[in-house]
């Protein structure tokens, strides 16, 4: 991706490096419904794109289990805001599980200003089940290999730990909540946090063909930071909400998810935010944050199609 010229000057500079910010608090939990059977559209409150709990559920104590998908989309959004340049993604992913503990990876495209080869994450947790409530305690590292222009941070690898709560409401109906923080961001030196919540209904199996499962699931999150370190501006990256809607189709270990995306980000904060090398003048200046009044589409409505296959 090409730079454009002043994208990178004070400010903008910090957002560059600190892209895989947007990809803080990922839940990396999916449904963790025990002893039941996943659904086919997961609650998804900002999961990465492929992680393969997302199809898990609780296994026996004496019991290991695997999963594994993959598969590609028409871009990779997350939290509203595309990883992929909204271009094409693959990913793929892989998860085994013990009783109440799992741990797994996930590997996908990506094109981010640091132009990494690809990102990757490894997750860690217990899922258990207390009342009514299926519970995820989880860390997570996400890195990306092969940084082609790292930044002042020297790359923007880093870490989080997220916690999340689903509950099922009679057999239709799910709900999900959950909160995730990092305490340094993108490897930025600023604390980020993340709340979100989601909600979903199953379509009877009756109403539907033999194999064929269709759920309905919709989710909104907010975002906010904390002050960035000196060298990088010193600034908080700006908050922001986003929220997205869709319907998944599931026939064996196939799935198509239709969704649609959105953040209340402005095009300015969209580049403050992302750093995106392809942004354009014409908008409001910040003197801070973005003196030169860049613009970016990186964080608008968008519709995405998913297509995967799902293992367990």
């Amino acid at each position: 991706m090409q730079r454009q010229k002043g994208s990178f000057g004070g400010a903008s500079r910090v957002a560059f490096a600190a892209l895989a910010g947007l990809v803080l608090a990922p839940m990396t939990g999916g449904l963790a419904l025990a002893q039941s059977p996943a659904p086919a559209g997961v609650l998804g409150l900002g999961n990465r794109g492929w992680s393969a709990s997302d199809t898990s559920h609780a296994t026996a104590a004496d019991e290991p289990e695997f999963s594994a998908r993959a598969g590609i989309a028409s871009d990779y959004i997350y939290r509203g805001t595309t990883l992929s340049d909204h271009g094409p993604a693959a990913g793929a992913a892989f998860e085994t599980r013990w009783g109440p503990l799992y741990a797994g990876t996930t590997v996908a495209t990506v094109k981010l200003p640091t132009q990494p080869a690809a990102e990757l994450t490894f997750a860690a947790g217990l899922r258990k089940q207390i009342a009514t409530i299926d519970f995820d305690l989880g860390a997570t590292y996400f890195a990306y290999p092969g940084e082609r222009l790292p930044g002042e941070t020297n790359g923007i690898n880093y870490w989080e730990i997220v916690i999340r709560g689903d509950r099922r409401i009679g057999e239709q109906f799910r709900i999900a909540g959950g909160y995730a923080y990092s305490p340094s961001v993108s490897n930025t030196g600023a604390w980020s946090q993340y709340v979100a919540g989601g909600a979903g209904y199953d379509v009877p199996e009756r109403f539907l063909p033999q194999n064929l499962a269709v759920s309905f699931t919709t989710a909104a999150g907010y975002s906010w930071f904390g002050n960035q370190a000196a060298q990088l501006g010193g600034f908080p990256l700006p908050a922001y909400l986003n929220w997205q809607a869709g319907v998944t189709f599931t026939h064996k270990a196939l799935n198509l998810d239709l969704r649609y995306y959105d953040t209340n980000l402005s095009k300015e904060n969209c580049f403050v935010f992302t750093g995106d090398p392809n942004a354009r003048p014409g908008g409001r200046a910040d003197p801070v944050t973005n003196p030169d009044g860049l613009v970016s589409n990186w964080c608008g409505a968008t519709f995405v199609a998913k297509l995967w296959f799902a293992f367990n």
